[in-house]
């Protein structure tokens, strides 16, 4: 039986995956150039705190999710959507020219409107992304091809701040960082001429395009399927965990952990691989099955090795100098913090993944994406709920790895709630795992 990867031989996938990768890659590279500068060359830019810019530049990217994504689902099930990509990628390579712009001037307001609209092409492209899937792909393929997008998300992520924080130090870093986002534009957009023609789940709707009222009228569909709406919430829950751990990855590197930049590119690679390993392991242990255990796995998981980073990052000796990748992974201590960072990420691949392909698959195939762009609303609200949780933690008194702790703690309740209220994820995982 062939495997996940001969969906990327195929015309039905291989333009779809290639040009959402491209995608991520570009919104990652270019703000984490944005974000380098504002820190690094910030008097060139602004007269305002550099720290607070910063600070205000990621919750710049999400606001168009909030506002935006309900309408962007409307707009995804009722036109066709290979050439509504085309389109949405056409857009991708206007915005990069607004930052080229932005860079050659040293323009702020530029470069942050860039990032805004950059913010409104991913809200636009994510429910035409996974509403797409179940189109082209068979039930028993579902899980195999979102694992693939998943591993593509996160190697996006990696290798998108990798780039990004190399170009904004270069010399040359306006020429340099307009050529890569507008080659990556260009390239995402080359590509989706290949995708195949993809049939408007419901050509007859009538899009409402007042912001408030649409995502208030997609909430409210999405809450009447309980099962869906339990699998919304627990996607989100797991982007708050994930989006609380990521955010905290440079401090905890540098004053937790004593480490350079190199400890925190470290950090970030490891649970990046972890979730992207995760992901593609997904199909092989689901056999191919839409399997709800997989997530209770997933969950027990994350809790485990939640609590276990706590105690590894508890109590470490003091450096007297920042440690380099090289000198930190030479202590058998950090080696088990590394352990646990990378089977939060595994685990957190078997926990998504089924839950993307339960819904992608249960939906009314007329109403899809606007269940999808209920989800980025949900995404989007919960990562800002992440921020604010640890900053009112931190202002009790909390350290990195007591929010850590709390984090993982949260969610081994939520977890209980979630198999109580649906007892049959429980008595799947019991049957799945004698």
């Amino acid at each position: 039986m062939p495997n996940q990867f001969s969906l990327l031989q195929e015309r039905r996938f291989r333009p779809f995956f290639f040009s959402q990768l491209l995608g991520a890659f570009n919104d990652n590279v270019f703000k984490t150039v944005l974000i380098s500068l504002v820190v690094f060359h910030g008097s060139e830019l602004s007269s305002m705190d550099s720290g607070t810019v910063a600070t205000l530049l990621p919750a710049l990217f999400i606001l168009p999710f909030l506002l935006f994504s309900a309408t962007a689902g409307q707009i995804a099930d009722k036109f066709e959507k290979s050439r509504l990509i085309r389109r949405i990628k056409l857009f991708e390579i206007g915005i990069m020219l607004v930052a080229s712009l932005g860079f050659y001037w040293h323009s702020l307001g530029l470069l942050t409107g860039a990032l805004f609209l950059l913010g409104l092409h991913s809200s636009l492209f994510g429910p035409v992304k996974y509403a797409y899937l179940p189109q082209h792909l068979t039930k028993d393929e579902l899980i195999g091809g979102n694992g693939l997008v998943e591993m593509a998300t996160f190697l996006a992520i990696l290798l998108g701040q990798i780039l990004g924080a190399d170009l904004a130090v270069q010399a040359q870093y306006a020429l340099l960082a307009s050529l890569v986002t507008l080659s990556l534009a260009l390239s995402g957009y080359w590509v989706s001429r290949n995708i195949p023609y993809s049939a408007a789940a419901a050509p007859d709707l009538t899009i409402h395009w007042q912001p408030l009222r649409a995502t208030w009228q997609n909430l409210t569909f999405a809450r009447q399927d309980k099962k869906i709406g339990l699998a919304l919430l627990a996607i989100s829950w797991f982007w708050f965990y994930g989006a609380t751990l990521l955010a905290q990855f440079p401090s905890f590197a540098k004053h937790t952990l004593d480490g350079d930049e190199s400890v925190f590119i470290l950090l970030l690679a490891v649970f990046s691989s972890g979730v992207g390993l995760g992901s593609l392991l997904c199909e092989k242990l689901s056999k191919r099955k839409l399997e709800p255990s997989l997530t209770v796995l997933g969950a027990l998981g994350l809790s485990l090795f939640g609590l276990d980073l706590y105690f590894a990052s508890s109590g470490l000796p003091a450096m007297t100098a920042l440690q380099n990748y090289t000198q930190f992974t030479a202590s058998l201590e950090n080696l088990r913090l590394l352990l646990d960072i990378a089977l939060i990420g595994v685990f957190g691949g078997f926990y998504i993944v089924p839950l993307y392909a339960y819904i992608q698959s249960h939906a009314e195939e007329s109403h899809r994406a606007r269940i999808i762009a209920s989800n980025n609303i949900l995404n989007a609200l919960f990562m800002i709920a992440s921020g604010i949780a640890s900053i009112a933690l931190f202002k009790l008194g909390f350290t990195i790895p007591q929010l850590f702790l709390a984090t993982a703690l949260a969610h081994t309740w939520l977890m209980l709630v979630l198999c109580l209220y649906q007892a049959k994820y429980w008595t799947r995982f019991s049957h799945w795992i004698k």
